[in-house]
């Protein structure tokens, strides 16, 4: 469940081709800032490159008082709110929310995502359809700043990751609670939820509800 094709559809994201090169999520995010420089070449004349190495998608609409760092790519139909800021190295898909106040750095957002309201995302990917509640954040470095380790309290496996930085892998359809903080090498797996003002750690299985660290139960089938 650790795997790119365990969480993500690829059939919603321009980054298909460059993630089908990786095994594990977390291995795309060293190159991402590279890969938005090649892909950005080569889009259609229905992206316009308003800044060197920023192309926006002619139907996308992005309010004056948001900021666009270089590089990334903004989607069809998606919507860049007052004061967002995009740091950098962000490949944000169509039909997207990217709200008030909201920070992005070295990200890929699939189609359909909504990162609405004072949200920090980085060292992150967010698959199809999933939704980070009001102020929930991704935490990318550990405090001590040691290297990042994925642990999964299931099974007890750890996994090395070798990144200093790395937030959450979301996978799609995923709900993440208002105020929630996602630790370094979070993973949450499809169509999970994630209850409001968590703070979570580790892998979490999919079709779940995250309650708190103790109380994580399955969801019932209909």
């Amino acid at each position: 469940m650790y795997k790119i094709n365990d969480l993500y559809d690829l059939n919603h994201t321009l980054a298909k081709d460059y993630l089908n090169k990786f095994t594990y999520p977390w291995e795309a995010l060293k190159d991402i800032k590279e890969y938005i420089i090649e892909l950005g070449k080569t889009l259609d004349s229905d992206y316009e490159e308003v800044e060197e190495n920023v192309w926006v998608h002619k139907s996308a609409n992005v309010f004056k008082s948001s900021y666009l760092g270089s590089p990334c790519i903004i989607g069809p139909n998606t919507e860049v709110r007052h004061s967002a800021f995009i740091r950098g190295s962000a490949l944000i898909g169509e039909n997207c929310v990217i709200g008030n106040s909201v920070e992005l750095k070295n990200v890929i957002i699939f189609d359909n995502v909504q990162v609405p309201h004072y949200n920090y995302v980085g060292d992150s990917i967010l698959g199809y359809k999933s939704h980070m509640g009001a102020g929930s954040i991704t935490s990318n470095v550990k405090s001590d700043k040691t290297l990042v380790k994925i642990k999964d309290k299931v099974t007890g496996e750890i996994i090395e990751t070798n990144l200093k930085k790395m937030g959450a892998m979301i996978g799609d359809f995923v709900e993440v609670g208002c105020n929630s903080v996602l630790n370094p090498g979070t993973i949450i797996g499809r169509n999970t939820n994630i209850y409001p003002l968590s703070s979570v750690r580790g892998v979490i299985s999919d079709n779940s509800i995250y309650k708190d660290s103790n109380h994580i139960v399955k969801k019932e089938e209909k």
